[in-house]
């Protein structure tokens, strides 16, 4: 395999473990009202609600919540399927990377600018919501974690550019 073949491959690699996540990430967002309730669940049923005391009293006012939206106003949790969706629309952007990746290295870029986005909203829309601190940085790490790989991608693309080889048509 050529030096070329095996960078595109690793690009490759990466970019399958950051779509999978941001698939699952958006498909989570779906089944919301089923999740929180599986999940309060688990954390009564279980040493983890003793364990995390905060997490559980937050899951069940989450929970509470999301029954009483689901109950009263469930177009309101419309606006969790256009999230959804957005990660999945997201996700296929990233095919134009597969494909070109020195081409769509923008693409790329667009996705760490988005995770670095993250942070910032949390940090100002959080504490407006009335979401925990501690959950906000919960949140925050899903922009941390996420720039990881993508940073690695553009690195390996900037130096599949540097190789001056054309890519596949």
């Amino acid at each position: 395999m050529s030096e070329r073949n095996a960078l595109l491959r690793r690009i490759r690699i990466w970019l399958a473990v950051f779509v999978v996540c941001l698939v699952l990430s958006g498909l989570t967002a779906f089944p919301l009202v089923h999740e929180l309730h599986w999940t309060q669940s688990l954390l009564h049923n279980t040493p983890l609600g003793d364990w995390l005391p905060g997490l559980s009293a937050w899951i069940d006012r989450v929970r509470d919540g999301l029954d009483s939206a689901d109950a009263d106003y469930p177009f309101l949790l419309y606006g969790t399927d256009w999230l959804a969706f957005a990660h999945l629309v997201i996700a296929v952007a990233f095919y134009g990377v597969v494909r070109d990746p020195v081409r769509n290295v923008w693409v790329v870029e667009f996705g760490m600018i988005a995770c670095a986005g993250i942070v910032p909203l949390a940090l100002i829309c959080g504490p407006v919501r009335g979401i925990p601190l501690w959950w906000s940085v919960i949140d925050m790490s899903f922009g941390v974690f996420g720039v990881i790989p993508l940073y690695v991608v553009r690195r390996k693309i900037k130096v599949l550019e540097g190789t001056g080889v054309p890519a596949p048509a």
